[in-house]
């Protein structure tokens, strides 16, 4: 479970959320504080008061997989295999493991080819990619997404639904423009203005939505 008690960050006030294992998706306007949120979970910022417990343990002492938006950002390296490999290097992984674990996760992610390129090559999509693989080869506890399919067209975007449903991982915390893949979600959370609007299973949040924006086009028309 991940607890979220009294969360304070500048513009965002959580009171109290408990967010349960599975796919989380937190939706709405620009400037609601989805990435903060989503930069307290992952340990990159610290509440000015409040707590986040990933199953009873801080963010920063938790094994998280990170992906931005923009993930060029956040690389550290020039050749795809260097940033992919980086987070079981330092973790002091043997070299053989290493390499396994690499082929495995660019063989579910289809970037096999990439390995050998150099990371400013990439298109914006693959980029994408390479910071999924990067965030899930050193079997995270959590993954967090920012908008990760801003840059990724349908087929994409499909095959890594795919990837992080079959990934092992316990908690999957995403934000998205796209309602059909938050529809597809154990868990949604809507914020409004730094301050959650609705949380809970899709079927029960999106109910609240209708005439918005923000619902379904499939259960607008009723697929």
């Amino acid at each position: 479970m991940i607890e979220i008690r009294d969360l304070h960050y500048r513009t965002l006030h959580i009171d109290y959320v408990d967010i349960p294992e599975g796919i989380t998706t937190i939706i709405g306007k620009n400037g609601s504080g989805k990435t903060t949120l989503l930069r307290l979970c992952a340990g990159i910022a610290v509440p000015e008061s409040g707590t986040i417990l990933i199953n009873g343990t801080p963010p920063r002492q938790t094994n998280v997989g990170w992906v931005n938006e923009y993930p060029d950002r956040n690389m550290l390296f020039s050749k795809v295999y260097d940033e992919i490999s980086s987070p079981l290097r330092f973790q002091h992984v043997a070299p053989y493991t290493v390499d396994r674990e690499i082929l495995r996760i660019a063989d579910q992610l289809g970037i096999r080819h990439l390995l050998s390129r150099l990371v400013y090559d990439l298109s914006g999509g693959e980029k994408v990619l390479v910071a999924l693989a990067a965030a899930l080869v050193a079997d995270p506890k959590i993954v967090i997404l920012d908008e990760y399919d801003s840059h990724l067209d349908s087929e994409r975007s499909l095959q890594i639904e795919q990837v992080i449903r079959n990934s092992g991982c316990h908690y999957i915390l995403r934000c998205t423009q796209q309602m059909e893949t938050a529809a597809g979600s154990n868990t949604v959370i809507m914020l409004e203005a730094g301050k959650m609007a609705h949380a809970g299973h899709p079927a029960d949040v999106f109910p609240n939505l209708e005439g918005t924006g923000y619902y379904p086009l499939s259960w607008r028309v009723g697929l």
